[in-house]
């Protein structure tokens, strides 16, 4: 078996990956409170697979409510190296047709504040290199594991993250449209800042479920429109997962677990001992 261990977040409507063998089920402790659930982990295609519903089964969190660093610092303490996301999210283009899949490589946030995005703090201050937020080695796999999987797939875009629950009025999806984004989520900020710092790659599987708003013969976006195209999605997302999973047993030849080298700025005597701790398996090495 590959010694690369590989995580994967699900979003709605993902709540397990079939074809797992030798399941375990592990609940992790973080200092930064409980993750969404616990963690499952197992073998797919020779490859570890750490499998984690982000909204916890039973979809029991909201996006705000969801603990991204828990949530990533359990990725880290069981010895993930690639991320992939698995997210629902909506159509801001035309050609984005519902059923689609897209692998954006931009990030636009529109959260509120309201979320802990960063590892940082506490007496640590830190500033990682987040130009291009995806690692192209693992979007690259995924591209070529859609292909295989045979799903029409959108290599490239900007996903915009709002703050939610709601979905946006219509006047703030034209705007977001004019912006130039390609698809808009909830979730997927701040979990891949959060990896950036871990140093662990990440790359997204948006599911395009709907149009939004903005669009004249679709603007009627509702739960139960959403939910139908997840189900269609979700089977897709299942099938491109297994064939990534034979393409991630070699090492990383990318940059993302270097993203810490020259990031930490406070002076190593001056860093609290509780936060040193708290950050020793992060980025430890750094401190």
């Amino acid at each position: 078996m590959s010694q690369a261990v590989v995580g994967v977040i699900g979003g709605s409507g993902l709540y397990e990956i079939e074809g797992l063998t030798d399941i375990e089920e592990i609940r992790v402790e973080t200092p930064f409170g409980d993750p969404s659930d616990a963690y499952i982990t197992g073998t797919l295609e020779g490859v570890k697979m750490v499998f984690l519903p982000r909204h916890g089964r039973g979809h029991r969190y909201l996006p705000s409510e969801v603990n991204y660093r828990a949530n990533i610092y359990g990725m880290k303490k069981l010895g993930v190296q690639q991320i992939i996301s698995v997210s629902a999210v909506g159509s801001m283009k035309e050609h984005i047709v519902p059923g689609h899949i897209v692998l954006p490589d931009q990030f636009f946030d529109r959260t509120q504040g309201k979320r802990a995005s960063t590892f940082f703090g506490n007496g640590v201050v830190g500033h990682v290199q987040f130009a291009d937020p995806i690692c192209g080695d693992l979007c690259d796999i995924l591209h070529q594991s859609s292909i295989e999987a045979g799903a029409t797939v959108h290599k490239g875009g900007t996903y915009i993250c709002i703050e939610g629950p709601n979905f946006s009025t219509r006047a703030e999806s034209m705007i977001y449209r004019s912006w130039g984004v390609d698809v808009i989520g909830m979730t997927n900020v701040p979990e891949a800042r959060l990896a950036r710092e871990a140093e662990i790659c990440y790359a997204t599987v948006a599911l395009a479920t709907d149009y939004d708003c903005w669009h004249q013969e679709h603007d009627d976006v509702t739960v139960e429109a959403v939910l139908a195209i997840i189900h269609q999605n979700v089977a897709m997302a299942r099938d491109i997962i297994k064939s990534a999973a034979k393409r991630l047993g070699e090492p990383r030849a990318c940059g993302c677990h270097k993203a810490l080298e020259f990031a930490v700025m406070t002076r190593k005597d001056l860093i609290p001992e509780q936060t040193r701790l708290d950050l020793d398996l992060i980025m430890g090495a750094h401190l």
